[in-house]
């Protein structure tokens, strides 16, 4: 059986340099997660030939995987140490939730669509991760006893921030996700020891939040 993590080797390092490092990511970890992750094993197999791409493709459901460039500059702006333990909301196809595994000590993701995140899950153990954890539930609630988090990211947006997620990170970690229910800003939060500090990052178009009805903040 082929290396999956070899095949299409050519076409993400095109992409990490022309898409990613060419447009000012330059984190060299980032850079090389995005050459090792393989993304073309995260999309549906009628769209192999746009898997590296330098755009989001649908993968089922509503939802999308994101554009290489996004995901490379979201994981960035998270400015991840080797110890750190990240949760991410909205696993989706678990492309990002890859990258983060490649720099992460732990990552903890939530899905709340049953069907993304069996696949995903799938498709992740096949590859070896042994630093993810997984549930599938209400991204918007966090993951409370597992916390507090070094940084989370959220990969779909709510209409405003969910207090939870605030609620889950540490005393000097980072928080980045696209807010907004019509137009929407990508984000960066910083807690502080007594406040969190806020900075818009770019303007962007992600599919909204999913939630349950039980624990939504309005």
């Amino acid at each position: 059986m082929p290396n999956k993590k070899i095949e299409y080797s050519a076409e993400r390092e095109a992409m990490a340099a022309d898409q990613i490092a060419a447009r000012g990511v330059a984190d060299p970890r980032v850079l090389e997660a995005m050459r090792r992750v393989p993304r073309h094993l995260f999309v549906p197999e009628s769209l192999l030939r746009s898997a590296y791409a330098d755009e989001p493709l649908p993968i089922g459901d509503g939802q999308t995987i994101s554009q290489p460039y996004i995901v490379a500059y979201m994981t960035e702006a998270l400015q991840l140490g080797p110890a750190a333990r990240v949760l991410e909301i909205g696993t989706g196809s678990g492309y990002q939730t890859a990258v983060l595994a490649e720099i992460a000590a732990e990552v903890f993701t939530i899905e709340i669509v049953a069907g993304l995140a069996e696949r995903a899950r799938r498709i992740l153990d096949g590859l070896g991760y042994g630093n993810i954890r997984f549930r599938t539930g209400n991204g918007a609630l966090g993951w409370p006893e597992s916390a507090p988090f070094d940084a989370i990211m959220a990969t779909a947006a709510p209409a405003s921030i969910p207090p939870a997620l605030s609620a889950q990170l540490r005393i000097g970690g980072k928080m980045v996700l696209p807010v907004g229910a019509g137009s929407q800003s990508l984000v960066r939060i910083v807690r502080r020891e007594s406040a969190w500090r806020q900075e818009h990052l770019l303007d962007v178009r992600f599919v909204p939040l999913i939630r349950e009805r039980e624990g939504e903040d309005s």
